[in-house]
C-alpha cells in the first residue's frame, strides 16, 4: 500500500475514537492524544493494541507507520473527540 493521507485516516480515527472505551484515543492515546508522532511511539502503541486485542488500533498504528512524521503530526493536531456527544454544547 501506499503511504496513507491525513484524509484518508481521518474518518477511519473518528470511528476509532468512537467505539466504547476509546474516547481519548484507545491503544494509539500516546500518538492521537500526546503528540508522540516518533516510530518508536506508534510501535509501542502497536504492541499495546496487540496485547489488547484491539484490531483496529493495530491496523491504525500500522497505517499510521507508513506515515511520515509531519503526516502524523497534522493528525495529531485535528481533535477526535466529540464534545456535542459529551455534553459540551
Amino acid at each position: 500500500m501506499d503511504r496513507p493521507t491525513v484524509p484518508e485516516l481521518v474518518p477511519l480515527i473518528k470511528k476509532y475514537y468512537a467505539k466504547p472505551g476509546n474516547g481519548v484515543g484507545g491503544s494509539l492515546h500516546i500518538v492521537l492524544e500526546d503528540g508522540n508522532t516518533q516510530d518508536v511511539h506508534v510501535n509501542k502503541c502497536l504492541e499495546w493494541a496487540k496485547e489488547q486485542g484491539d484490531i483496529d488500533g493495530i491496523v491504525l498504528a500500522e497505517l499510521l507507520l507508513k506515515m511520515t512524521r509531519t503526516q502524523r503530526g497534522k493528525l495529531c493536531n485535528l481533535s477526535f473527540y466529540d464534545w456535542e456527544e459529551a455534553g459540551s454544547k
